[in-house]
């Protein structure tokens, strides 16, 4: 154990880093998406996990709806709190991650991978000039 982790420990401090790759672009609302062609994978960040402490039930709205940037397109379930999910961009879902359902913690574990929510078909309405990039991101969340 390093000395500065040694000092922490000791004064029961604990400093958590959310990971924040730089491949993805991110919302104010702790949402983050991987546009790939024309279609963006949806999820919750590392921040938002860490927030909302262990996931422990996962909905959203079913595949085949459209849905506008801003709406809500399920919840987050934690131990302590429910948390809306806000579409960060506009598309129609044409696949939700059914692994949560039974697996919500992929989530906390992997919120960058498997804990993936919904992929969207992006439409011609579909705007990324409102998401944030990676640095201004890791800039909001401090």
């Amino acid at each position: 154990m390093r000395l500065f982790d040694k000092i922490l420990k000791h004064l029961n401090l604990y400093i958590v880093m959310a990971t924040v790759p730089a491949d993805l672009k991110y919302t104010k609302d702790h949402e983050w998406v991987r546009i790939e062609g024309e279609f963006a994978y949806v999820g919750v960040t590392d921040f938002a996990q860490q927030e909302l402490g262990d996931i422990v039930f996962v909905e959203i709205t079913e595949d085949g709806e459209h849905v506008n940037e801003g709406d809500v397109f399920g919840s987050v379930e934690a131990v302590k709190t429910v948390s809306d999910l806000f579409m960060p961009i506009s598309g129609e879902i044409v696949e939700v991650n059914e692994e949560l359902d039974g697996e919500p913690e992929l989530v906390n574990k992997d919120p960058y991978g498997k804990g993936w929510m919904v992929k969207i078909k992006l439409t011609d309405d579909s705007d990324a000039s409102s998401l944030l990039s990676s640095e201004a991101y890791q800039e909001l969340v401090g």
